[in-house]
């Protein structure tokens, strides 16, 4: 037990060391701050450091990410969110600082081993906040239903929700000091992002998210645009990151580091299992953080189900985009988790002995089973850790985009797409910058120089990275194709170089079309036997496929009144390859000839260019779906072109050339997409209304024969006898007669109503015209009281 005296001496020394570290905003106090820590660390041993831990280390989390107050755990108070020494460091680009800094937090710094040292001994645990907690695990920890299921759910929170001893009615999450510091470090990137927005009006902060927040975002330690004179070694949170994943996430050679994970043998005394456990919960911490956040379908639905739970959270979490800001981080995170598919070459033979499921050793289609089983199957790869949040932060981003803002943060979501769709071009070679800027050495790779000379190119050995994500190869590209009709009018040129850009990765090479084209035929066959041998064999895939369809799109395409291109039933088979009218083939074409007639109104210095990456798409498009030739469309480019109406001129038109004028949406007309002539939130809520109502009142099932014929058979007339005529006296028993009668004809309505398909519609409610009339007769009754009120005076 430490002397009262030292202890009181280290309380005092860690509380005025907590703040100068407050109050360090320029460069030299920072640095001076710096040295301070370190030199406290060294003269302490690690059961003496309790008091720096408790008192100094939130302090020192909090003006490190500029996260307000002293503390680290409420929100900051000022609408504009304070700059913290990542910020400093950023904004005065001082290599020499950041240097400085990034030595106290490396992974081979004192502080670090200083929070292993006394994370082993258990001596301070940590409340981390829940309001900085991602939403749907704020929302699920707020319901006694869910909460028992988050921590099974949730791996990186096993073992770290408790009750909370001051309030016993609620619960609290409790972390290490490791544990604690990578929340925060997680939590960074997301804070900015919301804080960009807040800071503009923190007031209507929610009401803003959805348009604003794509518009207004600027550049910060973690997004893509940096300035051309911003030295890397700056961006201490990038390097941060790229270094703790580094230290702590291994992608060679993973079965090294779980020998036994896949028996019920005990490890051996040299075996340290606590790397394999850090490392998944830094992807999980990441993975959750920076994609899962906002999702408001969070988990895989089956297991969700198995465990009591029951997403999507409309109730709770808002259909908004993810978190603007992230792609610099997020491309960071996949590129390095991507690593272990390259660096263990992964196979196809590889794929078929682990199972036929091609998610990687997860339970098979319909199983039931528990997280807890996760651990004893061997870890080949991080890629399944990224499939499903990945695939659904890009597709939410597309879907919820604003209809009126900027693309840019869609195109930089879409730069992190076509990165995974290309695993084969990711090397250690990409990490160069990276790895000189962690060594402070120009451009000194790592060691593992072996694996940086790989073709560069599709191969056979990716067979099995395609079979697993073959969602972003089909599924994801219709859903893109649908983001770029709608907003084609916004920026043409680069919503077709995105186009072009995505159907030249697909066509890149012949032996991964041709492997795309027998998934999807084998997607699509109704019975195995049939068709050629590599079909045949891919068939067995079939079912996982359209199990991950359904899971990793849960609640993603169930509504269209937010003018989503696709309605809800367009892609559930993968019609990328379809020649009907909602299929890729015929979207393409249509797509092509809207882009030609958008591109009419670029400057005239563009247009050559713009026309030529027309004609570069039309080629790529005709080897794609096997030498279809786009028809052309006819132009005069002359300048004595006469004018024409916009909206003749940028009608949708079909595959022969022609105005679509006549054209009539053949979907469900209720959730057809908002038009021009609507007011869109009132439509949505008449629509939730009228979809209410229908499951209420049955009118969303047609009748059956079996329920036509008992109404057939049922007797039309009611049999009164003298007796029970003579009885009938007084007006109580009239209105009952009239209010059973008038139940007769609301029932015989209704099965009417079903017979036909007849369905109550609120929507015609919130055209612009309707809401003008009742606008207008509202004002005449209120103008014709006045009058009249005024004549009678």
């Amino acid at each position: 037990m430490l002397p009262h005296s030292y202890t009181v001496d280290s309380l005092s020394q860690s509380q005025d060391l907590a703040s100068a570290i407050l109050a360090a905003s320029t460069p030299s106090n920072i640095s001076a701050a710096c040295s301070s820590v370190e030199s406290f660390l060294q003269s302490h041993t690690p059961d003496q450091c309790r008091h720096f831990f408790s008192v100094t280390f939130p302090s020192l989390i909090c003006k490190l990410f500029g996260f307000g107050d002293g503390t680290a755990s409420s929100p900051a108070q000022s609408s504009v969110p304070p700059k913290g020494w990542v910020d400093v460091i950023l904004g005065a680009n001082d290599s020499n600082l950041a240097e400085r800094v990034f030595s106290l937090l490396s992974p081979s710094g004192i502080l670090m081993s200083s929070i292993f040292a006394v994370d082993k001994l258990s001596l301070v645990k940590y409340v981390f906040p829940t309001e900085r907690l991602p939403e749907y695990a704020r929302f699920m920890l707020s319901s006694e239903k869910d909460r028992s299921a988050l921590s099974n759910l949730c791996p990186f929170l096993k073992g770290k929700i408790e009750e909370d001893s001051l309030r016993g009615s609620s619960y609290e999450v409790r972390l290490n000091i490791f544990e604690y510091y990578m929340f925060w470090l997680s939590y960074y990137p997301v804070c900015r992002g919301n804080n960009e927005i807040s800071a503009v009006n923190p007031i209507q902060k929610r009401k803003m998210f959805k348009l604003e927040s794509w518009t207004l975002m600027k550049g910060f330690p973690g997004s893509s645009k940096r300035d051309s004179d911003q030295k890397l070694e700056c961006n201490i949170y990038l390097r941060l990151v790229y270094a703790y994943l580094k230290a702590f996430v291994p992608v060679f050679d993973l079965n090294a580091h779980q020998p036994y994970r896949s028996s019920l043998l005990h490890y051996g005394n040299g075996y340290d299992g606590s790397v394999m456990a850090r490392a998944e919960f830094l992807v999980n911490v990441f993975v959750h953080y920076w994609l899962v956040e906002n999702d408001f379908s969070p988990f895989p639905v089956v297991t969700a189900k198995s465990f009591g739970v029951a997403p999507p959270f409309h109730s709770a979490v808002e259909e908004i985009p993810p978190t603007c800001g992230l792609e610099e981080v997020v491309k960071l995170l996949v590129k390095y988790l991507n690593l272990s598919w390259v660096t263990s070459g992964v196979g196809s033979e590889n794929y078929i002995e682990y199972g036929e499921s091609p998610r990687w050793k997860t339970p098979t289609s319909g199983s039931s089973f528990h997280v807890a089983n996760l651990s004893l199957r061997p870890l080949t790869s991080w890629n399944t850790y990224l499939q499903r949040p990945l695939y659904r932060f890009i597709l939410r981003s597309f879907l919820f985009c604003p209809i009126r803002s900027s693309i840019k943060n869609a195109s930089q979501v879409f730069s992190i797409w076509v990165m995974y769709l290309e695993p084969w071009l990711t090397s250690l070679d990409d990490l160069r910058d990276l790895e000189a800027a962690l060594n402070g050495s120009v451009k000194d790779v790592n060691k593992e120089e072996s694996y940086e000379s790989r073709v560069c190119g599709y191969t056979s050995l990716w067979q099995s990275y395609v079979i697993s994500n073959y969602l972003y190869y089909s599924s994801l590209v219709m859903h893109f194709i649908g983001f770029a009709h709608k907003f084609l009018h916004t920026d043409p040129e680069t919503i077709t170089q995105m186009i072009l850009k995505v159907m030249s990765i697909l066509t890149s090479s012949k032996e991964l079309l041709v492997l795309m084209k027998n998934i999807d035929k084998a997607f699509h066959s109704k019975q195995t036997g049939q068709g050629s041998s590599a079909v045949n064999e891919l068939c067995r895939f079939a079912p996982s496929i359209r199990e991950q369809l359904k899971d990793w799109e849960d609640g993603l395409c169930e509504s269209n009144a937010d003018g989503s291109f696709l309605h809800e039933n367009w892609n559930k088979d993968l019609k990328l390859f379809s020649d009907g009218e909602d299929g890729g083939q015929q979207l393409l074409q249509l797509f092509i000839l809207r882009a030609e007639a958008e591109l009419q109104a670029v400057p005239e210095k563009t247009l050559a260019e713009a026309l030529k990456c027309i004609d570069s798409l039309k080629q790529v498009v005709s080897n794609f779906f096997g030498g279809h030739v786009i028809k052309p469309i006819a132009f005069s480019l002359e300048l004595d072109q006469p004018h024409r109406n916009r909206d003749e001129l940028f009608k949708p038109r079909g595959a022969s050339n022609q105005i679509a004028g006549g054209m009539k949406y053949k979907g469900d007309r209720m959730t057809r997409p908002v038009s021009e002539d609507e007011v869109a939130w009132m439509a949505k809520l008449l629509i939730n209304i009228s979809i209410w109502a229908n499951e209420r009142l049955g009118l969303d099932q047609s009748e059956t024969n079996k329920e036509k014929k008992q109404n057939a058979e049922s007797v039309s007339y009611v049999d009164v006898s003298e007796e029970d005529a003579r009885n009938v006296a007084g007006p109580g028993d009239a209105a009952r007669m009239m209010l059973r009668g008038m139940v007769v004809v609301c029932t015989s309505v209704l099965q009417l109503m079903r017979r036909y398909g007849v369905r109550v519609n609120l929507r015609v409610m919130a055209s612009k015209k309707f809401l003008l009339l009742l606008f207008l007769y509202f004002l005449f009754v209120v103008l014709k009281r006045i009058v009249s009120r005024m004549i009678l005076y």
